[in-house]
């Protein structure tokens, strides 16, 4: 079963709110095995309403829609699904009753505009709102020859989430073919998406079955398995199968395959070995530590940070002797040894890791350009480093930095 979910209302066409029903329906509708395959925003214009409903009934085998159904002259759902159907409307006096009834606890004078909420759209089943006003509704009609399902939700979360718990998730059980949607992800740091791409769309494109999606974010690759079939094992097997070979494929950068983040798994693979680490951060401002220590449990492979950012601090905390910054500056290669090597030395952690660099937008020199960073990590077996040359704005380059030093940790303890 394809669906698609409409949300209505203008004020999600602002900067200042966001459709968050969309989300909590598809987690929903995906354990029923139904696939949400479009998605649809609009404000309340009825033209564009009856539109948008009667491109949804020719793609979608379920149509959802939420919001538009209160009293005021702009929820116009109820109206715009009746026209996109050619059908009419009656309006219920059991409905009126009850706003009159509820109404008149409050002591509040009812308006005839109320009352729309008890229009049902001729063939629909009412589905009574027991936290708010306006009654969802249930519709089985045939639209251009094919079957179809409408639900009409209420726009506020707390009333939806509700109302499609106890009468619409029931409705769709018996309606909905048996399948069942399983997925799974793998997340790669530091590398190109066009590199995984390349890689292993040769791989997954030969699942026809199986939807892959590959996302993009600060420093990580996200590539997104899912399928459906008759039996929850069938489909995991299907998207463990595709999934397996990508990783296999692009195992020196996965570093998570159950959604972990990079710093979760770098600090399970320092605890795995007993190991604990110690940073010593210039053009980050401890982004790292902070990183690390936002994962509960951290304080076991963490001992602690410094932020030096001034070069007296390298040499106060970390002993990086004056005349090495003066020959070859606080961002160079040799400072960051230093300071992943004094870190190390003064905290008596296992591993030390330095970090120093031009985060921008000033600081620049012609042979140290913006977004030159220099990461280093001491161990006991040495220390390794490595030259970044970074794109983009201050915050970017601060977190592409701290992404790039933990992968380097995370493939040190590899």
């Amino acid at each position: 079963m394809i669906a698609e979910i409409i949300a209505v209302g203008s004020e999600m066409l602002t900067p200042y709110r966001q459709d968050t029903n969309s989300l909590a329906l598809t987690a929903e509708l995906n354990k029923l095995g139904v696939t949400v395959a479009f998605k649809t925003i609009l404000g309340d214009t009825f033209d564009h309403l009856v539109d948008a409903v009667r491109i949804a009934l020719r793609r979608a085998d379920l149509v959802m829609i939420s919001g538009g159904l209160g009293p005021t002259e702009d929820d116009l759902t109820r109206e715009a699904v009746a026209a996109a159907l050619g059908v009419g409307m009656t309006r219920d006096a059991a409905v009126v009753d009850a706003l009159k009834l509820r109404f008149a606890k409050r002591g509040i004078a009812v308006r005839e505009i109320n009352f729309k909420q008890g229009d049902v759209i001729d063939g629909a089943d009412l589905l009574p709102n027991a936290n708010g006003t306006a009654p969802g509704q249930w519709l089985a009609t045939e639209f251009e020859g094919n079957e179809r399902f409408i639900v009409l939700l209420p726009g506020p979360p707390r009333e939806l989430t509700a109302l499609y718990a106890e009468q619409v998730q029931p409705r769709l059980q018996m309606v909905a073919p048996k399948r069942y949607i399983a997925t799974a992800q793998l997340r790669m740091a530091v590398v190109p998406e066009s590199e995984v791409d390349a890689r292993t769309s040769p791989i997954y494109t030969t699942y026809a079955d199986v939807q892959t999606t590959i996302l993009s974010t600060q420093g990580e690759i996200q590539l997104h398995f899912q399928t459906s079939a008759r039996t929850l094992d069938e489909a995991q097997e299907r998207v463990d199968e595709v999934a397996g070979r990508c990783e296999r494929e692009m195992i020196d950068f996965v570093f998570s395959s159950n959604g972990e983040s990079l710093e979760q798994v770098v600090l399970l693979m320092m605890g795995m070995r007993n190991m604990r680490l110690a940073t010593a951060e210039s053009c980050t401002g401890g982004l790292v530590a902070q990183r690390l220590t936002a994962v509960p449990g951290s304080s076991r492979s963490f001992a602690g940070g410094v932020v030096a950012y001034a070069d007296e601090l390298k040499t106060a905390f970390m002993d990086v002797p004056r005349e090495l910054i003066q020959q070859h500056g606080a961002v160079s290669e040799e400072v960051a040894r230093a300071i992943a090597e004094g870190i190390r030395t003064r905290t008596g952690a296992d591993l030390g890791l330095g970090i120093t660099g031009i985060a921008g937008p000033g600081g620049a020199t012609l042979n140290k350009p913006v977004g030159r960073v220099y990461l280093a990590l001491a161990g006991p077996d040495g220390t390794t480093a490595q030259e970044l040359n970074l794109n983009g704005d201050r915050e970017r380059i601060r977190w592409f930095s701290s992404q790039h030093a933990l992968a380097m940790l995370r493939r040190r303890l590899q």
